[in-house]
């Protein structure tokens, strides 16, 4: 399996002086030499860098490490590991100057005032600004992300149809493709995902662009030609305090810094803020209600001849324009809505947008069928939800394909934001027959005490816990007995972990599949 290792553009050597432009440098120590301040010093320019990274597994000889403070550590003390294969030059602040002079005195050592935030201008003057030379789309939002990038590069398929992709489920750009890690990775990595699909002649790139990433300058430099906005929830409030502090990080993608012009859905109030407040031209879209827009959706229905949603679409002018959705659930009616528009905007042709987006395949971990409804066997959907809004949205979608029982089995992370738990599981309560509850990346947190906060959630709708059942063991387990309690008219719904292989039980990521796991367990149904 390949992995970020294998992002490797082509890159002509750098001097130091050169890639430091732009960088607000406070001093360099130079082997043999001492302390110099001026950037454009002989010695200085001697210094020749083909890579940059923030990872010392990332590390290769000729690069540039970039020491950052963490949570425990400051990456500086791990300078040597960097030295050690081959980095010529450290670049960190004045906390992690001692550690890196100390550790590798070899080589030359760079004060900045910001290493998170130079590592971005590093980067992309070390791989000579790509994005310049791609047509480039972002999407935030809390819910829709994922679902959002894959749609876009289905929307921009009749002109692009090897556009790269860099998000939460996966990178992939040319022939190489790799489960992510994170939604949004570090800069250098974005700069060289982007160089890569330069290289490739991907011709565009999308990019998954979380919170986190505006926070923590994962994407500062690159200026995209459109960015979208699905909406913003319940999430993430362990990191910024407040729904205030949360928007204004999504808000930074809607500045002339970050994009050109933007895409807004107003469904909710922080979408209809945004419109009003963003500093580049903004069209605006109402998919899931009727407030007042410049596009808007109307006719939302399933047709079940071909097993899709379909909407009507209403541009500007008034025209409408039939969609047949290839996702299903009506929350993607908004995510739809988004990529369509994002494509038009860039100068595509709405037909042609349309026509590439309805052959889009089915996008993993999203409302993703794990098999046909049958007489036969329950349908099993498997859907990353996992919030209080977005499992609503899916469960009252699940309901319209559901005869009979509507199952679901869920949990919630441990070590994120413990404050949506209970409402979490008073919507799962209220909007399923019958409920598993289940771990789901515990993490360092104990598992029972993050059950119990969603038993609590559950009792406030449902006081005797009647159909409510505790799985103890694993989620293995809670996937199996859902799945053979079930009857053939009955849907399982299976959410809060979508794609992800991994289970991450006190720092251990087991392999673990909701998708395959289903699978494996509807190979025996009614056996």
């Amino acid at each position: 399996m390949t992995s970020v290792t294998d992002i490797r553009p082509t890159a002509q050597p750098l001097a130091l002086d050169e890639l430091l432009k732009g960088v607000s440098v406070e001093c360099i120590h130079v082997p043999r030499v001492g302390r110099i301040e001026d950037v454009t010093d002989a010695a200085v320019k001697s210094v020749l860098v083909s890579g940059v990274t923030v990872a010392t597994d990332d590390c290769e000889p000729g690069w540039g490490f970039v020491a950052i403070a963490g949570l425990k550590h400051h990456g500086a003390e791990f300078s040597q590991k960097a030295v050690d294969v081959g980095a010529v030059v450290i670049i960190t602040d004045s906390d992690g100057v001692d550690a890196a002079c100390a550790t590798s005195p070899q080589v030359t050592v760079v004060v900045v005032d910001a290493p998170r935030r130079s590592a971005a201008v590093l980067a992309a003057n070390m791989y000579r600004k790509p994005a310049r030379d791609l047509v480039t789309m972002a999407i935030t939002g809390t819910n829709g992300k994922t679902t959002t990038s894959y749609l876009m590069r289905a929307a921009i398929a009749s002109r692009y149809p090897e556009a790269s992709l860099c998000g939460t489920i996966e990178t992939s750009v040319g022939s190489v493709r790799f489960l992510s890690s994170r939604t949004t990775a570090e800069s250098p990595v974005i700069e060289r995902f982007l160089a890569l699909t330069r290289e490739e002649n991907c011709g565009a790139a999308i990019i998954e662009t979380s919170s986190h990433a505006m926070s923590l300058n994962r994407v500062d430099g690159i200026v995209f030609d459109v960015a979208g906005f699905t909406n913003l929830q319940h999430d993430h409030l362990d990191y910024y305090g407040d729904f205030e502090n949360y928007f204004l990080a999504k808000k930074q993608l809607f500045t002339p810094e970050h994009s050109r012009q933007g895409v807004v859905c107003v469904d909710d109030q922080w979408g209809q803020r945004l419109a009003r407040e963003a500093s580049v031209p903004v069209t605006t879209v109402s998919a899931l209600t009727d407030h007042p827009a410049d596009w808007t959706v109307k006719d939302i229905h399933a047709d079940t001849r071909i097993g899709r949603l379909v909407f009507t679409l209403v541009d500007p002018d008034g025209t409408p324009h039939l969609v047949r959705m290839p996702i299903l659930g009506e929350v993607n009616v908004q995510n739809s809505a988004v990529a369509i528009i994002a494509a038009v905007q860039l100068g595509f042709p709405l037909a042609e947008v349309i026509d590439s987006y309805e052959n889009a395949p089915q996008i993993p971990g999203r409302m993703q069928k794990i098999n046909e409804r049958n007489d036969a066997e329950p349908l099993v959907l498997v859907d990353y939800a996992h919030t209080p809004e977005a499992l609503e949205w899916t469960l009252r979608s699940a309901r319209q394909l559901t005869s009979g029982t509507l199952h679901i089995v869920f949990g919630t992370d441990g070590d994120r934001d413990p404050s949506k738990r209970e409402k979490l599981a008073a919507v799962a309560a209220a909007e399923a027959d019958i409920l598993w509850v289940t771990d789901e990346n515990p993490r360092f947190e104990d598992p029972q005490s993050i059950r119990d906060q969603l038993l609590r959630g559950v009792r406030s709708v449902r006081p005797a816990l009647d159909n409510v059942h505790e799985v103890l063991t694993c989620r293995r387990d809670a996937v199996r007995r859902a799945i053979f309690a079930a009857q053939p008219g009955d849907t399982v719904m299976v959410t809060g972990k979508g794609p992800e292989w991994y289970q991450d039980i006190e720092g251990v990521k087991h392999v673990y599949s909701d998708i395959d796991v289903s699978r494996e367990v509807l190979h025996y149904y009614g056996k």
